[in-house]
């Protein structure tokens, strides 16, 4: 009985060991599988859906050009568009600053974050000189920085345009609206999500080193992600990868959970 009760001791520390190892390493897959953690969607707002979070909802700010504050950029002709760096509908103007290329994969949280082919996001953002066309002074005949694109198949959409500068009071940043589709990507009233995504600080720090961002740097200092008034409570599911250089240029991705 002694030999027989020690063998069957090992073989039950064995079975617990091996149910510890696929536990852990199950959990280790969980960032690849979903669009964020549990604990990531409960600090800054994001909605759960088994492993898929909602992106938090965030403010569309003051300059948004989606008929809700004004001018409506949704109804230009040309709005729909990749690169977003140029002015269209008559005016000509041409944003410059470090390339920056912006790949946002959209996955629908109500569909166990499946990839939501057809759907639309709208995005902009300041200028190196943190202005916003169409209401800044001195842009408020320019709409560059401004567009829509509709995701393909695996949930994706991707942007030209280039690295935003920093203004006084706020965190580097771009904004984003998701529509339902292209079609429907005409006003603010069709809109399904909000949010804004943050640079991360050391993109950031490498960008305004270079002459085209006056005053970025300085703004930059002033504030900080856990004093900014948007991303303060938490950025896990806005926080993007990017990566590059000043000279390459810099790729950002981030994946956009919304419920549709």
């Amino acid at each position: 009985m002694g030999r027989l009760t020690t063998d069957l001791e090992l073989l039950l520390r064995q079975a617990r060991r091996r149910d510890v190892l696929r536990l852990l390493a199950g959990a280790s897959l969980l960032p690849i599988l979903g669009c964020g953690s549990e604990a990531a969607g409960e600090t800054d707002g994001g909605t759960q859906s088994g492993s898929c979070s909602r992106i938090p909802e965030e403010s569309a700010g003051p300059y948004p050009g989606d008929g809700s504050n004004g001018v409506n950029a949704l109804a230009l002709s040309g709005i729909v568009r990749s690169d977003i760096r140029s002015s269209i509908a008559g005016a000509t103007g041409v944003a410059t600053g470090v390339p920056l290329t912006v790949t946002l994969t959209l996955l629908n949280v109500a569909a166990s974050c499946a990839p939501l082919a057809g759907g639309a996001i709208y995005i902009w953002h300041c200028d190196a000189l943190g202005r916003y066309s169409l209401y800044s002074s001195g842009v408020t005949g320019e709409n560059w920085l401004r567009g829509v694109q509709q995701s393909n198949a695996a949930g994706v959409v991707t942007f030209t345009t280039i690295f935003p500068g920093c203004y006084a009071g706020r965190w580097p940043h771009i904004h984003l609206e998701v529509y339902p589709s292209a079609a429907a990507a005409t006003g603010s009233a069709n809109k399904i999500a909000t949010s804004q995504i943050a640079l991360p600080q050391a993109s950031c720090t490498e960008v305004y080193a270079t002459s085209g961002y006056s005053g970025s740097a300085s703004n930059l200092a002033q504030v900080s992600l856990a004093t900014d008034m948007v991303f303060s409570d938490g950025v896990s599911l806005e926080l993007p990868s990017v990566t590059g250089s000043v000279a390459a240029g810099y790729a950002l991705a981030l994946t956009v959970g919304v419920s549709a």
